[in-house]
């Protein structure tokens, strides 16, 4: 069971989230994770027809993803969307910013709008939000996977909360994408 997870970062924060919820979807017996970053523009089609399941992953800048993920988008119809390739696939999403709203929704609304035109299955998560810092969850996102990283290197944030977070729904998706590939 192939669960791509195709992503951008700017400064490496979210390239840790991706990596996060790549360990998550490991977790799940049978379960293997490719991480596809769009940053070199090079994108691997075949190997995104082959998945089960794929999770986006952007930071929000400017209240929606980045210009590199909205050219992955754009290029997607010709290789992916005229021949319906990712048509009931499961999918998700994440994002990252320094605030701690940031206009993240706005982010998970684009990929999962782009997830249903594509005729694939969104997954949300499941999480109560928390109720401290340190609980999964604490921004309280339903949709999707958010976190807040502070302007500092990658290796200190985003906080341990959200990284947990991040592998809940990597490890969610998979357990979700084995029940539909098992029938």
């Amino acid at each position: 069971m192939l669960i791509s997870i195709v992503y951008d970062s700017g400064y490496g924060h979210t390239e840790k989230l991706a990596r996060v919820i790549a360990e998550g979807v490991n977790r799940v017996d049978g379960a293997e994770a490719k991480l596809i970053s769009v940053a070199d523009g090079d994108y691997p089609w075949d190997t995104l027809a082959a998945s089960d399941a794929i999770i986006f992953g952007s930071p929000t800048y400017n209240g929606t993803v980045t210009a590199r993920l909205k050219k992955f988008m754009e290029e997607s119809t010709r290789a992916s969307w005229l021949p319906q390739t990712w048509r009931n696939k499961i999918a998700a999403g994440f994002t990252n910013s320094g605030a701690m709203h940031g206009d993240k929704l706005n982010t998970l609304i684009t990929m999962s709008l782009f997830a249903a035109q594509h005729g694939m299955i969104w997954i949300g998560l499941d999480l109560f939000p928390g109720r401290t810092a340190e609980q999964p969850n604490r921004i309280g996102g339903w949709l999707g996977a958010m976190a807040q990283s502070d302007d500092v290197a990658p290796e200190i944030s985003p906080n341990g909360s959200d990284l947990e977070t991040a592998a809940y729904l990597g490890q969610r998706v998979a357990e979700i994408t084995k029940q539909f590939t098992q029938n």
